[in-house]
């Protein structure tokens, strides 16, 4: 499916110090690469982005955002549509924040501030709390630890179809030879590209994506069996060993360590191709 653009926003005032914008993106839309003359967090309170900066790109979901330090060229899209929240932060007050692009985490806690600071954008701040609010997202922001998880996704057509594959049937377990014969080229090829642009290999990448999904189809509300059967894994008890491997707790206490206030489960991380 090809890609369409969305005209990323003019910005022509400064944010004083935080501005928040929201926006949905519809699936395989993307705003083209562009700076701002600001810093930024890039992130989404519900589906998934991709964020393409300093030859990085990257796929993240709701427990992760893109700190993004003035003047860089970025790109965000969304494969399957997201709801974004984009924080524009002026330069003294992100002083203290990394000088260089940064995934971090994202607390339940600095969701619920973005999404509230979303909701009274625009709105007078007579009594103060607006101000409050962009403060404390500021302090959470600070607080956010960097991740390292977050989902290589290639460039390159061939490799972003196969990607793409796997995304929409995580169950397709096809190796670099039935993918070679498929994408034209040999399965060696195909093995030696993934691992050149994406810095590891095919397995690799899909065991990452697998956990990914997962946690974004226990947020889903999905229950643990069902969610073994679409990711392909031969048991539940497969399925529950190889997240544990990963995340170091079963999915089930994963998923009542990051609920959110209100009690739903938030979506975790995945870790490019497309503000």
């Amino acid at each position: 499916m090809q890609w369409e653009t969305i005209a990323a926003p003019p910005g022509l005032m400064a944010p004083r110090p935080m501005t928040v914008r929201a926006q949905s993106i519809p699936a395989h839309h993307y705003f083209p690469e562009h700076a701002h003359a600001w810093h930024q967090v890039v992130y989404a309170i519900s589906g998934v982005l991709t964020v393409a900066v300093e030859g990085q790109s990257l796929v993240i979901s709701p427990e992760q955002a893109v700190w993004l330090p003035t003047g860089l060229r970025h790109r965000v899209g969304s494969l399957l549509g997201a709801e974004f929240r984009s924080l524009w932060i002026a330069d003294e007050a992100g002083r203290s924040l990394p000088p260089s692009p940064t995934v971090v985490g994202v607390s339940p806690l600095l969701r619920a501030l973005i999404v509230e600071a979303a909701e009274i954008e625009g709105q007078s701040d007579q009594d103060g709390y607006a101000g409050r609010v962009r403060a404390l997202i500021l302090d959470q922001l600070r607080r956010a630890p960097p991740l390292s998880g977050a989902l290589p996704w290639p460039r390159s057509g061939a490799l972003g179809t196969l990607c793409e594959a796997l995304y929409a049937d995580p169950a397709d377990d096809r190796g670099p030879e039935d993918w070679g014969r498929e994408l034209g080229m040999s399965g060696r090829t195909l093995a030696r590209r993934f691992e050149a642009e994406l810095a590891m290999s095919l397995r690799s990448w899909r065991r990452r994506l697998r956990l990914f999904k997962a946690i974004e189809l226990l947020g889903g509300g999905l229950g643990v069996t069902q969610v073994a059967m679409e990711l392909g894994y031969s048991s539940t008890s497969a399925f529950i060993y190889a997240f544990r491997t990963e995340m170091g707790c079963s999915p089930q206490a994963y998923m009542r360590g990051h609920a959110t206030e209100s009690g739903a489960p938030a979506l975790a991380v995945v870790g490019e191709h497309s503000s």
